[in-house]
């Protein structure tokens, strides 16, 4: 339940700033339109912006090395 709550509003204060951003009034039907194509491709640079963050993420070693106290000091 609070995942969907976080999504909502999410999306909407994401709505709200591409609608403010770029001054639309979402009356008009060419702004709507105009609305919907800067939100969607929003939404699609977010989901390749978290892609390559995850696939960075992935490669990171994450495990310690095998060295010893012996090896720190010199």
């Amino acid at each position: 339940m609070r995942i969907l709550l976080f999504l909502m509003i999410f999306f909407i204060s994401g709505a709200l700033l591409v609608i403010e951003n770029n001054n639309l009034a979402l009356r008009d039907s060419d702004n709507a339109i105009k609305f919907g194509g800067i939100y969607f491709s929003w939404l699609g640079q977010i989901i390749s912006n978290s892609m390559t963050v995850t696939g960075n993420a992935v490669d990171l070693r994450w495990l310690p090395t095998n060295t010893s106290v012996e090896n720190l000091t010199k």
